[in-house]
């Protein structure tokens, strides 16, 4: 898996993952629908489903 694929510690992105962006606090906690390379679908409680490139933004893991 490549470097911009993983998460904050290393952890790697995959499906079910709970996630924030670093930059939109507003959109809440999202969980990872998909992952393709650096194109990270994410659903966001109020933002929505968001494509997120992870080769500009490290999406930040959130503990169960």
């Amino acid at each position: 898996m490549r470097q911009a694929e993983r998460v904050g510690g290393g952890v790697p992105l995959e499906p079910g993952m709970r996630v924030r962006h670093p930059d939109r606090p507003d959109w809440g906690i999202g969980q990872v629908q998909s992952v393709v390379g650096h194109r990270v679908t994410v659903n966001f409680e109020d933002a929505g489903k968001v494509l997120v490139n992870t080769a500009v933004v490290a999406l930040e893991p959130v503990e169960a």
